[in-house]
């Protein structure tokens, strides 16, 4: 049965929105095509209707990760602001989901053995992303901006992988505690 343009776009953004949870939570290699349509409710047969190669959907369903993850980031009911950016990061809920979280953090390790394509999504991905923390980021040097940006990020992601790697609930916690007071930012008060 033929579908219209219409129900093809909403598939492909179907197939593409469960991609980029699935290969977050197993890795690229961790995931079949035949896994990612059936949790999207469609065929293995569409695939190719939509889509060149796994490789073709790894890219788009990174693309897709990385925009939404600024989103999650930075929490609409607040101002935002550098803080927010970094609570919302370094939080155990963050840390247990990695279907809905940061790539980098979630793939970055797999990255590397993607194909070119995959890679080149990640990247502008991951300029995009310093991008938006340059602009709050102290500093009248957009050079030390932009060093700031970066270190940011890659401590960030650090310690979300360190805090994930471990299997010590203390730890973990411990490595994000650690790592908001190094960004400068006190410890939140538990009661």
């Amino acid at each position: 049965m033929k579908v219209s343009r219409q129900q093809a776009a909403a598939n492909r953004d179907k197939v593409v929105e469960v991609a980029s949870r699935l290969f977050r939570k197993h890795g690229f290699d961790g995931i079949g095509l035949a896994d990612i349509m059936k949790a999207a409710g469609l065929t293995h047969g569409g695939f190719y209707g939509q889509f060149g190669s796994k490789d073709d959907l790894a890219a788009e369903a990174c693309s897709r990760a990385i925009r939404k993850s600024w989103d999650v980031w930075v929490d609409p009911s607040t101002e935002g602001g550098f803080e927010a950016i970094v609570r919302n990061y370094l939080n155990p809920t963050h840390r247990s989901d990695r279907a809905h979280g940061c790539l980098f953090a979630a793939l970055g390790s797999d990255i590397v053995r993607q194909p070119r394509s995959v890679r080149h999504s990640v990247t502008e991905g991951f300029r995009s992303t310093i991008d938006k923390l340059l602009s709050l980021m102290p500093g009248r040097s957009e050079a030390v901006r932009r060093k700031r940006a970066l270190a940011t990020m890659t401590g960030l992601v650090g310690a979300l992988i360190l805090s994930r790697a471990v299997d010590d609930p203390n730890l973990s916690d411990e490595i994000l505690e650690a790592a908001t007071t190094a960004f400068g930012l006190p410890a939140e008060k538990t009661n």
